[in-house]
């Protein structure tokens, strides 16, 4: 059993002006068995997902959960919640016979059976500055039927709120989070009235040391240095009827968990990071439990809290390993977005959500009649931590090196367009292979993410040949028609699809380079730079054609030092006032993708 379905009408950020229509949600989160990983920028709706879902089916924790004045979104005076359940085995679906219903589940490709569903359904109402909040109810009309508390206690969810303070949740004290995990355990259940064996041998040690408090049999002190003493200023601040007495307490199961803290084995004054993987480890413990037939839910959130990356990434892979309890996670972090399954991915952007499954993106088609291999495939090999930037920026750049990578950002600060500020994101692929992150925003289900993505690459129509003659190789200058029409093609080469967010952004002329040495804003110290770091070629350049020759043959011997050029252009550009290109500059081209991916057109 797992939650398959979340809407949500009215809740905080999700909202529509107001209105209530239950045909209409105003958000839909499909989600899957596994592992799901909400992502996405701070105030993107996240934490809202997981506190709706809180709501519905409160956690072992016992917290005192309740629907408040601001989740009603925009003075709103009605909110709803509704959880679809899929997947439910025969033993988990007795518990709730009398609201269930029944769907075509996918059994295999192309097979289907019907199998029981369960709708849980939350209703809150404002009216006269109070909340009226309702029960949870189940059913398949709308309506439903109230949910009994036998029914609710197998629908409850196991939940890690941000910045956890596992410290003091494993430490000893009255209601402690560890003491109520071990509580909830069939090892601590008491059967039939008969006392556990906890109580047996701690009732004999809780004597033992209360009557050392009594008697002094072995002239141990207790009495007469400690106890005895107490005894006396008892007897002038109350009577001498009174006495005090030592003892641990109730010797009952609950009392006995209370005093027991949990740490690692041979290790004192563990870290934070430490203690939150332990605390998730104890946590976890709800959803390992034999013979339990309810629901196997866990929440995350923030789960890279106190963890440094490595940690992030061992943990992903263990919970990934968990292929019979849900996870749904929250993170701000690009090592868990590169570590998970990219189609167990949801991005939350613009009061929505846009899974990457393979049932809402296009990742899983192949490029070009097969051409290239599988998105899906490709991206989870090279969808690293610093390409994992993408699902939170603003606005992405994808470049195909690191010329592109390093001088971009220090053009777009002397245009006013700084991408740090922008919080836009330059992706190097490293290659030509951009449509594979492109596709990361194209959707199957047709849902725009309204992120501006532009595409840079040259339109590599060389402008020079070599030939070898008598052992030198000799240039020479194309002529060079139809760049228009070869614009056009490129275009349609990077992207099969119109889409408004995506676009290609292509040198006018043969590089990325060639566009520099051309450019009327930046050739002066790109020159200067390419004779500081190939001197041999371009010391004795005079005329344009000199530039021209020499350029083509660094370029077409690749022996060009493409990174070390862009760094030393970048410091001078660094040292610039600003930046005015004209349109018919080379490099214009950067400033359109550049606007573009910072939504300024």
């Amino acid at each position: 059993m797992y939650i398959s379905e979340l809407k949500l009408w009215n809740f905080r950020k999700y909202g529509s002006n107001g209105s209530f229509d239950l045909n209409n949600p105003d958000l839909i989160v499909p989600l899957t068995r596994g592992l799901n990983v909400l992502i996405g920028e701070n105030d993107s709706g996240k934490s809202a997902i997981l506190d709706a879902i809180k709501l519905v089916l409160k956690t072992h924790a016992y917290e005192w959960i309740k629907v408040e004045k601001e989740d009603f979104n925009n003075e709103t005076d009605k909110l709803r919640i509704e959880l679809e359940f899929s997947g439910m085995s025969d033993d988990e679906a007795k518990h709730f016979i009398e609201w269930l219903g029944w769907e075509n589940e996918k059994i295999e490709e192309g097979k289907f059976e019907k199998r029981p569903k369960l709708i849980l359904i939350y209703q809150a109402e404002y009216r006269n500055n109070r909340v009226i909040p309702s029960d949870v109810k189940a059913g398949m009309d709308g309506t439903g039927h109230l949910l009994n508390a036998d029914a609710r206690d197998y629908l409850k969810c196991t939940y890690l709120k941000a910045l956890r303070d596992a410290d003091s949740e494993l430490t000893a004290k009255k209601n402690s989070r560890l003491s109520q995990i071990l509580q909830e355990h069939h090892l601590f259940k008491k059967i039939g009235g008969i006392k556990h064996d906890f109580e047996n041998q701690f009732k004999l040690i809780n004597d033992e040391i209360t009557n050392d408090f009594k008697v002094d049999e072995q002239n141990k002190g207790y009495k007469a240095k400690i106890k005895d003493v107490i005894d006396d200023f008892i007897e002038g601040f109350i009577d001498d009827k009174h006495k005090g007495e030592f003892s641990f307490g109730n010797t009952d199961i609950k009392n006995i968990l209370e005093k027991l803290s949990l740490g690692i084995e041979e290790q004192n004054g563990l870290g934070l990071g430490t203690m939150n993987r332990l605390y998730m480890a104890t946590e976890l413990l709800h959803l390992r439990k034999e013979n339990w037939d309810g629901l196997k839910l866990c929440m995350i959130e923030e789960l890279e809290a106190h963890l440094h990356p490595q940690a992030q990434m061992k943990i992903i892979e263990k919970l990934s390993k968990e292929k019979d309890i849900q996870f749904i996670l929250t993170t701000h972090s690009p090592n868990i977005a590169s570590k998970v399954d990219l189609k167990s991915l949801i991005i939350c952007k613009n009061s929505d959500v846009f899974p990457m499954g393979e049932d809402y993106t296009l990742l899983g088609e192949e490029i070009k009649n097969g051409k290239y291999e599988n998105s899906y495939n490709y991206l989870k090999r090279f969808l690293d931590v610093t390409k994992s930037n993408l699902f939170f920026a603003k606005g992405v750049i994808i470049v195909e090196g690191w010329s592109e990578e390093i001088l971009i950002p220090e053009i777009a600060k002397k245009i006013k367009n700084d991408l740090t500020q922008n919080e836009i994101s330059i992706i190097n692929v490293g290659s030509v292979a951009y449509l594979h992150f492109a596709k990361v925003f194209f959707r199957s289900d047709n849902k725009d993410m309204k992120i501006p993505v532009a595409i840079i690459t040259d339109l590599d129509l060389r402008e020079y040949e070599r030939e070898k003659q008598n052992n030198e190789y000799k240039y020479f200058k194309q002529d060079i028609k139809n760049h228009g029409s070869k614009l056009q093609e490129k275009e349609k080469e990077i992207l099969d699809k119109e889409n408004v967010s995506v676009k290609p952004f292509i040198s006018s002329i043969w590089t990325f380079e060639w566009c520099l040495l051309k450019s009327e804003s930046l050739s002066l110290i790109f020159k200067d730079v390419l004779k500081n770091i190939h001197s041999t070629t371009f010391s004795n350049c005079i005329s344009e054609a000199d530039w021209e020759v020499g350029l083509a043959s660094i370029l077409l011997s690749k022996s060009i030092k493409k990174t070390e050029i862009a760094y030393q252009l970048s410091e001078k550009i660094k040292t610039m006032t600003e930046l005015n290109f004209k349109s018919d500059d080379t490099m214009y081209y950067l400033v359109k993708a550049i606007k573009h991916a910072c939504n300024e057109n």
